[in-house]
């Protein structure tokens, strides 16, 4: 598989894209907040929450598809 999908690098890009800018807040918090609170209407705001979570719902479903998959040997 591609380097890119190593847990490493998804744990990574995980903590780097999803604390970015680490100050004042972490920006996927307060996408995360805007989705709660109903004021994520724009689609550039949609766009940067889907940006900065996948690679942590990349490391999530590689864990759980190898996590499956040793379960079936």
């Amino acid at each position: 598989m591609l380097k890119l999908f190593e847990y490493r690098m998804l744990i990574f890009l995980s903590i780097i894209l999803g604390l970015a800018p680490f100050l004042p807040a972490p920006h996927l918090f307060e996408k995360l907040e805007m989705l709660v609170s109903g004021t994520l209407t724009k689609p550039i705001d949609i766009f940067d929450l889907i940006m900065h979570a996948s690679p942590m719902v990349l490391l999530l479903v590689k864990y759980i598809y190898d996590r499956m998959g040793k379960r079936g040997e």
